[in-house]
């Protein structure tokens, strides 16, 4: 049993930051009923290539863009349009406990599927939206997509490599972060929310913007430029507050030095041959590296050039300062401490024996993490979720439609 085995939830998100959400309320154990749009399905569905492949080596058209965010889930197919759509999501209301959904701005209002219509049916319901900019504000009718939000929320002016030089300017991150971030606070505004339901009986709305998230995680970044007035620039792979953080050039390859205190640099400096470096009243303290910034690193790059990055993170690994090679994704997935970890699942899918898939990062003692099902294939569970609440007679006639 997971931790919210009993959790019913009513996924009606699509593309990422509420499937992600969603994913994780089902990865620890809550029943996710995905609901989708007939014949069309979540819109991720159709972004591929690549395909995942079945067991005869064909290409089947389960994208592996929807297969990243929609493990453990059944897949209901409804028209949430029609008078009968809306009259189900109503019924299957009255036994839920959490709904998904990332619809613009007022959009499900006139479906009456927006909060305070649900929540008259039950008021122990908590509802989460999740939209680019939230409930109000000049910006809230409009779409929000994670591109944008990561350049409007300032996180593309502190990503890339500095105005000056090859290749600078902003960058994006290269997974979809705002998304992904939102999915991630979403879930634990819900799980605050239902342990808040256990003391009041009620539940909840709860407002979730992908712009508030961007702005939120800027951490460290938005402080120093709150406590000094000073706007951030980029840093490339260094850092903004500690020096030396960042990539290096090795004989053959980059690899990346994290020292984080003045400890660590007299153990670098001495792992490298560069004993006498924290002597130099320029870079004795993290502090004073910052303002010679330029100067440590150029000493530090040109003696990297003279070895090996396998031979430097040998000797660096050995006095405890962190140091690490870059690794492409095949490199990652293979490396001892992923595999120990078993941060690679495989599941059994309808189309494949054995579909591989990115585990859960929650390691739990007593409630573990189950994988309990495949990304479904679209509506694989409409027969079996709506007998709860529909006759034979109208099963007979939804699938009749073809919606799945």
């Amino acid at each position: 049993m997971g931790a919210l085995t009993g959790i019913r939830v009513l996924d009606l998100s699509r593309v990422l930051a509420g499937p992600w959400c969603g994913q994780i309320l089902a990865d620890l154990g809550a029943e996710v009923i995905k609901v989708e749009r007939p014949q069309h399905g979540d819109d991720t569905r159709s972004w591929g290539p690549p395909w995942m492949k079945n067991d005869a080596g064909d290409d089947t058209r389960e994208a592996a863009y929807y297969q990243s965010a929609n493990r453990n889930k059944l897949s209901v197919a409804i028209d949430i349009a029609s008078l009968e759509g809306q009259e189900l999501i109503k019924a299957l209301i009255q036994d839920t406990d959490v709904v998904i959904e990332n619809y613009k701005t007022g959009s499900l209002k006139k479906y009456d599927l927006d909060y305070d219509s649900l929540a008259a049916i039950n008021p122990q319901l908590v509802y989460c939206s999740i939209t680019g900019f939230g409930q109000d504000g000049p910006r809230a009718e409009e779409p929000g997509y994670d591109f944008i939000i990561q350049g409007m929320g300032g996180l593309m002016s502190v990503t890339g490599e500095k105005d000056d030089l090859p290749g600078g300017g902003p960058q994006k991150v290269g997974v979809a972060f705002s998304d992904l971030a939102t999915g991630l606070y979403s879930t634990i505004a819900i799980q605050a929310a239902l342990l808040n339901r256990h003391e009041t009986g009620l539940g909840q709305y709860i407002d979730m913007a992908l712009l508030d998230v961007q702005i939120a995680t800027l951490a460290n970044q938005g402080m120093n430029y709150l406590a000094s007035g000073k706007v951030p620039g980029r840093y490339g792979n260094a850092h903004a507050n500690i020096v030396p953080y960042q990539v290096f050039k090795a004989a053959d390859r980059d690899f990346i030095i994290a020292c984080g205190n003045d400890k660590q640099f007299i153990q670098l400096c001495q792992s490298i041959g560069l004993a006498e470096l924290p002597n130099d009243p320029r870079f004795s303290r993290n502090a004073d590296r910052i303002k010679h910034r330029n100067e440590i690193i150029d000493i530090l790059s040109k003696h990297f050039l003279k070895k090996t990055a396998d031979e430097w993170v040998t000797a660096i690994h050995a006095v405890k300062v962190p140091v690490g090679v870059i690794n492409n994704l095949e490199q990652a997935f293979q490396e001892p401490q992923v595999v120990a970890r078993k941060m690679l699942v495989e599941m059994p899918h309808p189309y494949k024996q054995k579909l591989t898939v990115i585990g859960s990062p929650i390691k739990m003692s007593r409630t573990p993490v189950e994988y309990r099902r495949a990304p479904p294939t679209l509506g694989e569970h409409t027969e079996q979720i709506l007998s709860r609440v529909a006759s034979q007679e109208q099963l007979k006639k939804i699938k009749s439609r073809r919606y799945y």
